[in-house]
């Protein structure tokens, strides 16, 4: 029988390996972590190959499958390592997870950082020797007689919570894990890994369990995509918002008595304020309406909607005299009330709503992250209320305001369709309909997308944007979701031109997701060097000495008086350490006012880049900010009203 690989047809060989080596030569070869077959499996390359199997593909290091087979081989041997050193720890589990892999471990002693050298030590021994992954089928009463000899607790109960009647194990070494596979052909391919942390975590995720020690770590094709990744890493603890936004005076965080919740502070709230202020404007020129809901609706409108059923264990309850109510982890179920406030005409058709609406929503401590994820946000929110005939068309409205924003702060991005979930509620037909249009506008604006099966909310499937920040990261931003499932169940209704009662479709869309985590991502993206259009400190004007004071203040209020954020420093200290500060708080402009800037009534103009403009006017000094803080709207579509 003949195989087919990578276009060319070769004689299949007795393993998935063999039949590969005459397709490839012999540096691909020794590249190949696995192959995938004609029905879209991986399989192990010292698996026998499949029978009736017509075509294999090989799988490299650097093809996402292949870097989860990597990092999954990893926890292998670093759980291999750890048995060596710490023959009492009792393994657990060790999936490949985003950017790494962890292994939980039961022991007496919990590790620590301090215990990474030994095992990275142990790790490298194993992995040049090149220990092959063997991989053999166990009856399930046999592998729970095996894991019970060992001391393995963990390992037996999980054998016997596993359906069907045999198990796999995989061996390298000495070590023996059960797993389904597949692996890595030998502990060579996970020379570029290095372990990252320690945490504590519940057996099954289960507070009324044990609790484990979890290490994490990460491992990548080769030394130098690891070394790039560290050193990115290394980048965003540089630009961590939680520091900087310390450090900027922005935001804080009391966990002892708001955890998850954010305290503005009031540069960081003037930050806020510009954000909204422009956001607002913005909608409002693009024909939204703002609107208001209430903070708290009651349970039988939580339920009517779907959101009991489907949401509860997010949200937070209260009791008004003796009636429950459900505080609002999303802002759609008032809009459509608001819709219903009257009946519509199809003349009034597109409603459309936004609202900078508060939500809450009960996230677990252990996710909690700075501004990135918290209990109570802001969603740039708003529900699209329309006649069926022009769904793709709103859509395309709400993907025209997603790229001119990601254009506006100079981000590339991703686009995705998440498809209907297990969970959920409407007919197939209606799903059917609402995602034949999400895709149908996708391809009508040109962009690259790609599908997440069973990934879309439990009303109505979706499209998801995630915008790469300048070190590469993604982020998950705006949402834009398609349900005919709500309206019908809050029978909302509009008046045809038939003179009949019909059914509109809704459209949620959140262009930054929340504000909060979006401020995160930008403190982040611009490492606190925010754009002089929206920095709460345009301008500083310092003074030489205090001979300066005076015309330092009249430069300040002129300044003011022409709309520029500027504020002073009259302290009684060295010029050089003024300087120093303004730049440290990130100022895009520092105005030094000596004995020949008060005589001609301006200041000496330097860039917190560190550039130095010479003396300018205040006129030209207000030009300057105007300029550059116009300079991002010039290109694209959105419009910034300076004053």
């Amino acid at each position: 029988m003949d195989v087919r690989v990578e276009g060319q047809m070769v004689e299949a060989g007795d393993s998935v390996a063999s039949t590969l080596r005459k397709a490839l030569s012999g540096k691909r070869f020794k590249a190949v972590v696995a192959a995938c077959g004609a029905s879209g499996e991986l399989l192990d390359l010292h698996a026998p190959l499949p029978a009736g199997c017509d075509a294999l593909t090989p799988v490299f290091g650097e093809d996402p499958r292949g870097l989860e087979l990597i990092r999954h081989s990893a926890a292998h041997v670093m759980a291999a390592a750890v048995k060596r050193l710490f023959p009492e720890a009792r393994v657990t589990i060790g999936p490949a997870i985003d950017n790494g892999f962890y292994y939980d471990f039961a022991v007496a002693r919990p590790f620590s950082s301090e215990d990474f050298p030994a095992i990275e030590a142990e790790m490298r021994r194993i992995v040049d020797a090149r220990q092959p992954f063997v991989r053999r089928e166990m009856g399930k009463a046999e592998a729970v007689e095996f894991f019970r000899a060992a001391g393995e607790s963990y390992k037996v109960e999980i054998v016997e919570g596993i359906e069907g009647d045999t198990v796999s194990l995989y061996t390298c070494g000495e070590f023996t894990d059960l797993c389904r596979g597949p692996h890595v052909p030998d502990t060579g391919f996970v020379r570029a890994s290095k372990l990252m942390s320690v945490a504590g975590a519940y057996w099954r995720g289960d507070e009324k369990n044990a609790m484990l020690s979890r290490i994490y770590g990460t491992a990548f094709a080769d030394e130098k995509a690891l070394g790039a990744y560290l050193q990115q890493l290394e980048e965003a603890r540089r630009r961590d918002h939680r520091k900087l936004g310390k450090d900027l005076r922005l935001f804080s965080f009391r966990e002892d008595v708001a955890p998850g919740m954010v305290f503005w502070l009031p540069k960081g709230m003037l930050v806020r304020t510009i954000l909204e202020d422009f956001w607002r404007r913005e909608h409002l020129r693009r024909g939204y309406e703002l609107v208001q809901g209430p903070q708290m609706l009651r349970v039988e409108t939580w339920m009517k909607s779907g959101h009991y059923d489907n949401y509860r264990d997010n949200m937070y309850f209260s009791s008004i005299d003796e009636d429950a109510y459900g505080i609002k982890p999303m802002n759609c179920i008032a809009h459509m009330l608001i819709f219903g406030n009257e009946l519509r005409s199809y003349r009034d058709l597109p409603q459309r709503y936004f609202e900078l609406g508060v939500v809450h929503r009960h996230e677990k401590s252990g996710v909690l992250h700075g501004l990135l994820r918290v209990r109570q946000f802001t969603q740039d929110d708003a529900h699209i209320l329309c006649m069926p005939e022009q769904l793709e068309e709103e859509i395309l409205g709400v993907i025209h305001l997603v790229r001119d924003l990601m254009g506006l702060f100079g981000f590339e991005y991703k686009v995705a369709v998440s498809t209907r979930p297990e969970q959920s509620i409407g007919t197939d037909e209606a799903w059917e309909m609402a995602t034949s249009a999400l895709v149908g506008a996708v391809e009508k604006a040109g962009l690259p997308y790609t599908v997440n099966k069973g990934d879309g909310a439990f009303y109505g499937p979706k499209i998801d944007v995630r915008l790469l920040d300048c070190i590469g990261r993604e982020w998950q931003c705006s949402t834009i979701q398609v349900d005919f499932t709500l309206p019908e169940r809050f029978d909302l209704a509009y008046i045809g031109q038939d003179g009949g009662r019909h059914r509109p479709v809704m459209v949620h869309r959140a262009i930054m997701g929340s504000l909060e985590r979006f401020i995160g991502i930008l403190v982040e993206h611009y490492a606190g060097a925010l754009p002089v259009w929206f920095a709460p400190e345009q301008a500083r004007v310092l003074t030489v000495t205090g001979a300066g004071d005076a015309a330092a203040q009249e430069l300040c209020a002129r300044l003011k008086d022409a709309g520029i954020r500027v504020a002073s420093d009259l302290r009684n200290e060295k010029l050089g350490f003024k300087v120093r500060e303004a730049q440290v708080a990130k100022v895009p402009y520092v105005l030094v006012v000596g004995e020949k800037e008060a005589q001609e009534g301006g200041a000496s103009v330097r860039l917190r880049s560190g550039e130095n403009l010479g003396l300018k006017s205040v006129t030209e000094i207000a030009g300057l900010v105007r300029a550059d803080a116009e300079e991002p709207f010039k290109q694209g579509g959105m419009c910034y009203s300076f004053s």
